[in-house]
């Protein structure tokens, strides 16, 4: 019996160890496969070729030097052993196995870094298709604060229904389930299910609590708005970099175009991240060859993002604000550096590393696991420092900024992308006329 699992989990860990060592060569998954390495300060070391593994009828015969390496498991066996004969109920043994890959993960104490059952692993890739069945809210996990706050309420969606707000804070779901940064994908779950079926879920608004039931249903998820501003300003919202939001913003931007825009607001506030490649293309729209960001890696390689040649030359201003990370700043670090884009908010969040996305086993589990740190082209990191704006605008005390597209008459943080494009421009922006004296001291109360 125990032979018998020994040699399962030798063959697991076999794998494991063969797509974690693809992984530092191979830095990050994309939909289509992984992107390719395209240069290096120093040429790569030679692999390492594994001792041969010799399969009989009856016996895997491996190296002493594996069985070694090996041994290094057999307290983790034989705890699972002990607990499966004498635990008072029976166990399932999948899941005790799935909760050793979570715990061993959860030990390289990195927020980025976790295991993928084959539930949440297939949910990613639903994810990115666009489409699931939920409530319709996106959120962004604070890992210092452990506060996960409502970043967008899809349009036409349950939440939105109910009355669920941008800016509101997921408290609980279900009865018992308190939501944190650690737990969050234990609340998503929940929340996630067959349309037609209710979950109940509280919500933290000016402190009080706020409970919904909301039924859920089929949520279509949306990656770009756009639309074209007075005084012929592109304005191009861009929620994730998942799906196929590339093309949609190209097509977006070409659009615009053909209406005559001259300069472009690209709004990445409240945009987390998403893969690195279609970054890498919506920044080739704007720029020529050149680097577009540099992932290092802790032996000291450092691999190449690039544009080609081909730009849509026109004025930049980039929109960010706490929430815009990982991706966004890649694109948000690129064309202030090298396209004289002015970028316009608040600190970013400052999610400077990178992680690649991998299939594990045969069952359909994975993981993700950080695997380098990058930097602007100008060398710049951006991890735990976030992106500054080259002009701050915040806003209101309280204001979760919940306004709808393009809301230049409301939304104060437009309101200065816009102002800052229009001086790019080389076009003068109206000035406020000050107020009568008379009218002044009556709205002083004198």
């Amino acid at each position: 019996m125990r032979n018998h699992k020994i040699g399962l989990l030798l063959l697991c860990l076999a794998l494991t160890a063969a797509l974690l060592s693809s992984c530092a060569y191979f830095p990050y998954m994309t939909l289509n496969g992984m992107t390719q390495v395209e240069e290096r300060n120093e040429p790569a070391p030679e692999a390492t070729v594994k001792p041969a593994v010799t399969v009989g009828e009856d016996q895997v015969v491996i190296s002493r030097e594996e069985y070694e390496s090996y041994r290094r498991f057999d307290s983790l066996i034989e705890i699972l052993e002990l607990t499966e004969e004498n635990f008072y109920e029976d166990l399932d043994e999948e899941k005790l196995i799935q909760g050793a890959a979570a715990g061993l993960l959860q030990a390289v104490d990195d927020p980025y870094t976790f295991y993928y059952s084959p539930e949440d692993y297939a949910e990613l890739w639903e994810d990115d298709e666009g489409e699931y069945a939920g409530i319709g809210i996106q959120i962004s996990a604070n890992y210092a604060t452990q506060i996960c706050t409502i970043t967008r309420v899809f349009k036409n969606g349950p939440a939105e229904g109910v009355g669920v707000r941008k800016g509101d804070i997921l408290y609980r779901v279900g009865e018992d389930l308190y939501v944190n940064a650690d737990n969050l994908q234990d609340a998503v779950d929940i929340m996630r299910g067959t349309p037609g079926t209710p979950v109940d879920v509280t919500f933290l608004r000016n402190g009080e609590e706020l409970t919904f039931t909301i039924v859920r249903a089929t949520v279509t998820v949306n990656r770009i708005d756009s639309a074209m501003l007075p005084g012929d300003i592109a304005y191009i919202r861009l929620y994730e970099f998942a799906g196929e939001c590339e093309v949609e913003f190209a097509n977006a931007l070409s659009e615009l175009e053909e209406q005559g825009a001259k300069g472009v607001i690209i709004d990445l506030r409240d945009n987390g991240g998403g893969w690195v490649d279609a970054a890498n293309k919506i920044g080739d729209l704007f720029l020529d060859e050149g680097i577009l960001c540099y992932l290092q890696y802790k032996n000291g390689y450092r691999e190449y993002y690039r544009t080609k040649n081909g730009k849509t030359d026109m004025p930049i201003v980039i929109l960010v604000n706490q929430y815009t990370a990982s991706s966004s700043e890649i694109l948000t670090g690129a064309l202030k550096d090298r396209a004289n884009a002015t970028v316009v908010g608040v600190q970013s969040y400052g999610k400077g590393v990178v992680q690649a996305v991998l299939s594990v086993g045969n069952k359909g589990e994975g993981m993700q696991v950080t695997i380098a740190q990058y930097f602007t082209p100008n060398g710049n990191a951006v991890h735990k420092i976030g992106i500054t704006p080259d002009v701050v605008s915040e806003l209101p005390e309280g204001d979760p900024g919940d306004y709808d597209l393009a809301d230049v008459e409301h939304d104060i943080q437009l309101q200065k992308a816009v102002e800052v494009m229009l001086e790019k421009l080389g076009v003068e922006t109206p000035v406020a006329e000050p107020a009568p004296e008379e009218d002044a001291a009556v709205e002083q109360g004198l």
